[in-house]
């Protein structure tokens, strides 16, 4: 079995963790690649990393790779999405950040996990991905994302206009500082803190989600991602903010934007012994008494 490991950095308190995922899997066999920057920011630090592999690239992930172990929060997992792009490799999360809705798995699980692996006993849950198209090339060539598309306003400008259209019929004007459009993984999301609606990951939709709207009868809606979903956009300023996930760029409004389904998953590992619910309970704190 061999293994692709991504992370941005490791804290202090968190070298101990990483050191044992290294172990356990020497112990079970597993060869690693890491990626080449974090390498450089571990290899002083740790036991026996010399001899192991780097990659630079998504390029470089082919098919001799089994799993990519992704180590940190919610926001290391999106990068993965990037590297994974369709070539269909599964991602293990290994939350070393805060809340975790992705990378789900805890730093006290980390033998369990490999364990996991190597005996295949987890579940490959398929997520689906959010496409960009436009009349310009944005994102350089991967315009996907896991969790969200948004549109919004630079800093300084007042609220836009956004004409918004399901297959090519009008929905709504949204007289907003931006909108949403967030995957089911997503709904946990930006989303979520903007008011929208928590979705199954099976469900097979978008949350189109208004931010700040400056009519207060405007609230977010479900439609089937079977729809693409276009947009205009008017404001007093000639560019507005367009964001995949983590990723933004500055677009002239003149650009005409649409939105579907993108027609390849991502695939997350899963154990299985965790659910969605569970995770819902887990971050959420639903079912627990926090008055006190």
């Amino acid at each position: 079995m061999k293994v692709a490991i991504y992370s941005r950095v490791i804290d202090p308190d968190q070298q101990n963790d990483v050191q044992e995922l290294f172990t356990e899997l020497t112990r079970n066999n597993i060869k690693a690649v890491i990626y080449f920057p974090f390498f450089e920011t571990i290899r002083s630090c740790f036991n026996h990393v010399d001899a192991i592999q780097v990659f630079h690239s998504a390029d470089e992930l082919d098919e001799s790779i089994d799993f990519i172990i992704s180590l940190g929060g919610d926001g290391t997992m999106l990068d993965t999405v990037t590297l994974v792009r369709n070539k269909n490799i599964p991602v293990l999360g290994i939350n070393f950040g805060r809340l975790g809705f992705l990378a789900s798995i805890g730093r006290k699980a980390l033998r369990s996990a490999v364990r996991s692996l190597v005996n295949r006993t987890y579940t490959i849950d398929k997520r689906s991905l959010i496409h960009l198209d436009g009349d310009t090339q944005l994102f350089g060539g991967m315009p996907y994302g896991l969790n969200e598309f948004a549109i919004h306003k630079t800093d300084t400008s007042p609220m836009i206009k956004i004409h918004t259209y399901l297959n090519g019929e009008f929905l709504n004007t949204y007289w907003a500082d931006g909108v949403i459009v967030a995957t089911p993984t997503g709904s946990t999301g930006y989303s979520l803190s903007c008011n929208g609606p928590i979705v199954f990951p099976e469900s097979g939709s978008f949350v189109i989600t208004p931010v700040a709207p400056h009519n207060l009868n405007v609230r977010p809606i479900i439609v089937p991602d079977s729809n693409v979903i276009s947009f205009e956009v008017e404001g007093r300023t000639d560019s507005f903010i367009c964001a995949l996930d983590s990723r933004k760029e500055v677009v002239d409004k003149k650009i005409l934007l649409a939105v579907r389904r993108e027609s390849f998953n991502f695939n997350l590992v899963r154990l299985n012994e965790n659910n969605f619910l569970q995770t819902l309970r887990e971050k959420l704190s639903w079912g627990l008494d926090t008055r006190n």
